[in-house]
């Protein structure tokens, strides 16, 4: 009986994790993210300058994108709210009654999302608007 016995309390499990091979791996992905990082080159986007135009229009009209995405049509006469379909009608319209010197600007407000603006400009081109430009802060 004592064979019995020797056998059993000579082999024991290990309940440890061998951590090299782990350690390995994650020092070869520390080194291929090291050598690759310098060759990457970010994104550049030429955002362009913003500077006096030549030849101002004489008279004005702005479709004023709010925060909360509704549109006004401001004109020298008055301001206007009106929805999507009606804002290149009416911008349209005010533009054949004053004539060619006559342009619309988009104003949005910093926080208006991409899309709306967007939106109003196509509006307005497929309303046949001859002038649009887009209202900017000069300097930083």
């Amino acid at each position: 009986m004592p064979a019995m016995a020797s056998r059993g309390r000579g082999r024991r499990t290990i309940n440890e994790i061998n951590m090299v091979p782990f350690i390995d791996v994650m020092l070869v992905l520390l080194i291929i993210f090291m050598v690759t990082a310098p060759m990457l080159t970010p994104g550049v986007v030429d955002v362009p300058s913003v500077g006096k135009s030549k030849n101002m229009p004489k008279v004005v009209a702005q479709v004023i994108v709010n925060r909360d995405g509704t549109l006004q049509f401001k004109t020298p006469e008055a301001t206007r709210s009106l929805n999507q379909r009606e804002i290149g009608d009416a911008a349209s319209r005010w533009q054949k009654g004053q004539g060619p010197e006559s342009a619309v600007v988009i104003s949005a407000d910093k926080g208006v999302q991409y899309e709306t603006v967007v939106k109003a400009m196509d509006a307005l081109q497929k309303a046949g608007v001859q002038r649009v430009g887009l209202s900017v802060k000069q300097g930083g």
